[in-house]
């Protein structure tokens, strides 16, 4: 598995691919819990952590004391490869009408503990970009934003975020020009979001993000 993804999205995609390849078919159940932690060699957290997932995406659907299915409606090609095709500008589109929203809604509504963990992300973005190392600042970077999304108080919007990260991943692995000087050139932007949250400012913090939405940072 890449160690670079999250565990729970190495098993998501996993589970994807099965079902692409007609392990799993359409409107049939798929194996409980007990035997998918088997087959992927993971835990029953990291399970339904990609079961929610796919179910998000639609092509499993969850029912409630009969089990999981696969949706037999599902297009052969999800949402998320589609995604995947689209071309940066989309994406960042996408992006920016996410995170103005997050962004807002984090501003009125974050917690200590949510102000604690933007701040830990931070610091782990500047250490990476102080050491050179890429791949830890797309990690860092990616979790700042993610910190953000869960402040905002709306599950349903931090979990859609969330799923987002991995199509805002994908674009990162493949922008090799976006390298260490892009990630250090934008940190003071960062930061301001940073405090600008934290002060409550939402205008702020939104004309903050627009500057990094706008140099694609």
């Amino acid at each position: 598995m890449n160690t670079s993804e999250k565990l729970s999205d190495q098993v998501t995609n996993k589970i994807r691919y099965d079902i692409d390849q007609n392990k799993y078919k359409a409107g049939e159940k798929i194996p409980a819990e007990p035997e998918l932690m088997k087959l992927y060699g993971v835990g029953r957290s990291t399970i339904r952590e990609a079961i929610k997932t796919l179910a998000m995406t639609g092509i499993l659907k969850v029912q409630q004391g009969s089990g999981t299915f696969v949706n037999p409606g599902i297009r052969h090609e999800t949402i998320d490869q589609r995604l995947r095709r689209a071309d940066f500008d989309d994406i960042n589109a996408v992006r920016k009408l996410l995170e103005d929203e997050t962004i807002r809604l984090a501003a009125k509504n974050h917690t200590e503990k949510d102000l604690e963990e933007m701040k830990h992300c931070l610091e782990n973005r500047r250490l990476a970009i102080r050491t050179e190392q890429r791949q830890a600042c797309v990690d860092a970077d990616i979790a700042f934003h993610t910190a953000i999304a869960r402040a905002s108080s709306n599950k349903a919007l931090a979990d859609l975020y969330e799923s987002f990260t991995s199509i805002i991943r994908d674009f990162f692995s493949k922008r090799e020009v976006r390298g260490i000087s892009d990630f250090a050139m934008s940190h003071h932007l960062h930061e301001q979001l940073f405090e600008a949250i934290k002060s409550k400012k939402e205008k702020s913090a939104q004309q903050v993000l627009n500057k990094i939405i706008e140099n694609n940072y």
